[in-house]
């Protein structure tokens, strides 16, 4: 028997959407039917290019649409409202980083999603890359001895003055929030649970309202000290 193509709305359909436009081309075991954006030209724009329906309300095509699954490609300051909504109704959320602007705003959320039984993720990219699958695989397996210390970076120079990214009201930080989710997340992936954070940040080259550069010291529970450095105005 043949199963049918699961269903997916993308709420938001900036610039990361469109890393989701190519990646359902050519993809049969699933589909986008809708596309959400306050901005109905966006709107418009994107569900022509991939044969979706447009709608400028997420709880309108919620309504409308029989769907299996939705993406968040919002701000994060938005994050809490559009998933809590999709989760309480039985639709499963993928949710683009980082996955909103406050401690208490991802409980919220984790509990809708353990109360909903609907299934949730944030998407986090870097467990999937090949060059950091291998490096794991090395470590892990003894190829390259036991791993005693860690460090990896995020540093770019990147004009944010005029990005949304850099609105704490929007974005809940700066780089921290921003790069450090992906960062984050590669460490707990070669090293499991951290027991241990220490943060050093700084606002010192764009004049920015949330910290630019940052220095993050973590340790495992079995004992590995890491280190990531984050900054959106320095290379490295």
């Amino acid at each position: 028997m043949m199963l049918r193509a699961l269903r997916f709305a993308i709420v938001g359909t900036g610039g990361i959407a469109k890393s989701y436009e190519a990646a359902f081309a050519g993809f049969n075991r699933a589909r986008l039917v809708a596309a959400c954006d306050i901005n109905l030209a966006a709107s418009v724009a994107f569900a022509e290019r991939v044969g979706a329906t447009p709608y400028v309300s997420f709880e309108e095509m919620a309504a409308t649409e029989q769907l299996d699954a939705v993406i968040i490609c919002t701000p994060p300051c938005s994050h809490e409202a559009i998933a809590v909504y999709f989760l309480n109704r039985g639709i499963a959320v993928l949710c683009e980083k980082p996955l909103t602007i406050s401690v208490p705003s991802a409980k919220r959320i984790l509990a809708a999603a353990r109360s909903s039984g609907s299934l949730f993720t944030m998407a986090s990219k870097f467990r999937y890359v090949a060059d950091v699958r291998r490096a794991r695989e090395m470590a892990h397996s003894g190829e390259i001895g036991d791993i005693v210390l860690i460090e990896n970076a995020f540093t770019s120079r990147v004009d944010m003055s005029k990005r949304w990214n850099s609105d704490a009201k929007l974005s809940g930080g700066g780089v921290l929030i921003d790069n450090g989710t992906h960062a984050v997340d590669i460490l707990r992936y070669f090293l499991g649970a951290l027991t241990d954070v220490q943060i050093f940040e700084a606002k010192r080259i764009q004049g920015l309202a949330v910290e630019d550069t940052v220095r993050l010291f973590v340790r495992s529970a079995s004992g590995v000290i890491g280190t990531t450095d984050l900054s959106w105005s320095i290379d490295k």
